[in-house]
């Protein structure tokens, strides 16, 4: 069974993207094969929807309810000014990553992998989903957050990971808006976050393409 994402709605401002070295077009913001509604920080906060096609779609993901899409599929878009070429990963955190995963599996999208390691930012273990060309990653909160403790809240959207051509031509894009890059926990590849100063409500790192995409 194959499923793929076909919009992530963002409570976004538009000119802020294209200020960041994005291609926007009436609102709208294509990377890879997947289309970015720039709603308005008006419209909410962070990550406020998505879709996806096939019968994933309106199912409730322990909270990540994704809308269904009869959309059809869309070419991938060219490389922005800033090199980003494609959505690496969809993040999102859950206190309970176990549960999460049982109620993704049970609509029908099987876990690919599972690390318990903690994350670089000091989270909980991941769980990770393959939705077309973009990875679904699901992180458990870390001991320290305020919401490790909430064990019945639902899972929620939270970040995005974006692939580049270049962390330098996005530097160049971005300018001090672009943190020190950094080695990534996948060997061979490089991250870099896009700092609040950007303008942007949502947590947005770079990643290089690494050997094996190579």
């Amino acid at each position: 069974m194959s499923f793929e994402i076909d919009e992530i709605v963002l409570a976004e401002d538009a000119a802020a993207w294209a200020a960041a070295g994005f291609r926007v077009d009436e609102g709208h913001c294509d990377i890879g094969t997947v289309r970015l509604v720039l709603a308005g920080r008006e419209t909410g906060r962070g990550l406020i929807g998505w879709s996806v096609r096939g019968e994933l779609g309106d199912r409730d993901l322990d909270g990540l309810r994704p809308s269904r899409s009869e959309a059809p599929s869309r070419p991938s878009a060219p490389a922005h000014p800033n090199s980003v070429t494609a959505i690496d990963h969809l993040v999102a955190f859950t206190p309970d990553r176990d549960r999460t995963v049982a109620a993704v599996e049970a609509a029908g999208l099987p876990v690919r992998r599972i690390r318990d390691e903690p994350s670089p930012g000091g989270a909980g273990g991941q769980a990770f989903f393959r939705l077309g060309d973009v990875v679904l990653e699901v992180i458990e909160y870390g001991g320290d957050s305020p919401r490790a403790g909430e064990r019945g809240a639902p899972a929620r959207l939270w970040g995005l990971a974006l692939t580049v051509d270049s962390l330098e031509r996005a530097a160049g894009a971005l300018g001090d808006d672009l943190g020190e890059p950094r080695d990534a926990v996948q060997p061979g590849r490089r991250i870099a976050t896009i700092r609040r100063s950007a303008g942007f409500s949502i947590p947005i790192a770079l990643m290089t393409h690494g050997p094996r995409a190579a």
